[in-house]
């Protein structure tokens, strides 16, 4: 299990082709908002960005788990 160190969530948003999905427009025009050492953090900070582009469907703001990347589960 990891510890707190480890328990890192990303920031970005940025235009999506479908606002029911994830694919982004343009990878390059990715709004890198931060990284983040808890979830608590991230959310307050994903939720105050996603709010300002509350009217804007194609716009998209999502928290990654990055300590879930670098230390995944194995099965089996």
């Amino acid at each position: 299990m990891a510890d707190s160190t480890s328990k890192m969530h990303l920031v970005f948003g940025g235009r999506v082709k479908d606002p029911r999905g994830l694919e982004f427009q343009d990878l390059s025009a990715l709004h890198l908002v931060g990284v983040y050492p808890d979830y608590a953090t991230a959310e307050k900070v994903w939720r105050a960005h996603a709010q300002r582009t509350v009217d804007d469907a194609e716009m998209k703001y999502v928290v990654v788990h990055m300590h879930r990347l670098l230390e995944p589960k194995i099965d089996g």
